[in-house]
């Protein structure tokens, strides 16, 4: 005799055929259970042990490729709580404090600073940033007291926060264990991999297959793509294929525009900036701490510019004067052949040499360090003219 209830009456758990899962219309009017469903017999052993060989086998070969394009163990990525892990460091009177745009951070060799002075430099410099953002941080920290070294590419100096903006907000949120641990658990990864670099990731690779093809759009070609080698310490260096490189290289100079002005960009606020610098080097001179600005090198291509956007009279002078601070100007060395192979940074053997003497002449204007006594004899630049990446600078 046929049933009076519906097909849906008559199912219950347990009257489906294995594997089917139960769903909210098979049990109308009734209070809905997690759905389940059988888990099928498979050899999941086996599963797993081939999806693990795939994943070693896959890792791999995309290490060996990553290699291929120069990409090293050791070369880890910079970050905002590797800075603020050092920004923790800054207090104290003894302390050498270096905050600057990228330019100073390409240009110093930490290593060959520790071996004149004996002294390690906290990094603090941020790349794409103005480092007067950098310099107002420290002089509201009344643990700042130490040397403060600013380096200043005279157009970023004078222009808006940039990158260091982002490193600057809610720190506190860098400081937590999560970020700590990824930190930990990302420089354990790339002390012994090349492959997990930030600038050579899968969705960064496929999103530069895009060139330019619309007008009027700015592509991936416009952005800065890897230059340089970082470590714990966050030391940056060239990396060795832009000074090899004819593609990479070309790449990074088209990249930086010769430093000419953005169409509509407005023109720079220099009483602004030069009455901020005023009120963070007397901010910090008022705790017992002393202040230096230093400008790095650059081609003489990207010099006109920078000279016709901010003159070094009104610019560089005018911080000299107006805050009185010493500074050491790349052009106190006289003309120099510096090896920049993208125009704007300091080839890996001349940053040694570079450090080198700029360091010589540091030590006469301040007693805040002084060079050791077993220091190694001094550089020029000739002995980087002409050396290979990775060389070290002739007489280091």
């Amino acid at each position: 005799m046929p049933s009076s209830t519906s097909p849906s009456d008559a199912i219950h758990e347990g009257a489906l055929p294995a594997g089917l899962r139960l769903t909210a219309s098979d049990r109308p009017g009734q209070a809905q259970p997690v759905p389940t469903r059988d888990i099928p017999d498979r050899p999941w052993g086996m599963m797993a042990l081939v999806a693990a060989i795939a994943v070693v086998l896959l890792t791999i070969g995309w290490e060996m490729k990553m290699r291929s394009l120069g990409l090293v163990a050791g070369d880890v990525d910079d970050s905002i709580a590797r800075w603020e892990a050092n920004r923790l460091t800054a207090g104290g009177k003894d302390k050498v404090v270096m905050v600057s745009d990228s330019r100073l951070m390409f240009d110093t060799d930490l290593a060959r600073f520790k071996a004149l002075t004996g002294k390690d430099p906290v990094q603090l410099g941020v790349v794409g940033s103005s480092a007067l953002v950098l310099l107002q941080d420290l002089a509201k920290d009344p643990s700042v007291n130490g040397l403060v070294l600013v380096g200043m590419a005279d157009t970023p100096y004078f222009g808006p926060a940039g990158f260091a903006g982002l490193y600057l907000k809610e720190p506190e949120k860098t400081r937590l264990p999560s970020q700590r641990t990824r930190l930990w658990l990302g420089d354990l990864l790339e002390k012994s991999l090349a492959f997990p670099s930030k600038d050579y990731r899968l969705s960064v690779l496929i999103h530069r297959l895009d060139r330019n093809q619309r007008a009027g759009a700015r592509g991936p070609y416009e952005e800065v793509w890897k230059i340089s080698t970082e470590d714990q310490r966050r030391q940056y260096t060239m990396w060795d294929r832009v000074e090899t490189n004819p593609l990479i290289q070309g790449h990074a100079i088209h990249a930086w525009g010769d430093f000419k002005a953005e169409p509509g960009e407005p023109p720079f606020d220099v009483p602004k900036t030069l009455k901020e610098t005023v009120a963070a080097v007397a901010a910090i001179r008022a705790r017992g701490g002393e202040v230096i600005f230093l400008r790095p090198p650059s081609a003489a291509r990207l010099r006109v510019n920078e000279e016709a956007r901010i003159p070094k009279s009104k610019g560089w002078e005018q911080i000299l004067a107006q805050a009185k601070v010493k500074g050491i100007h790349a052009d106190d060395f006289g003309p120099q052949p510096w090896v920049l192979p993208e125009l704007s940074h300091l080839s890996r053997a001349c940053q040694t040499v570079y450090t080198d003497m700029y360091l010589r002449k540091l030590v006469t204007m301040t007693d805040r360090i002084a060079l050791r006594a077993d220091a190694p004899p001094p550089l020029k630049v000739a002995d980087c003219v002409g050396v290979g990446p990775g060389a070290p600078a002739r007489g280091s």
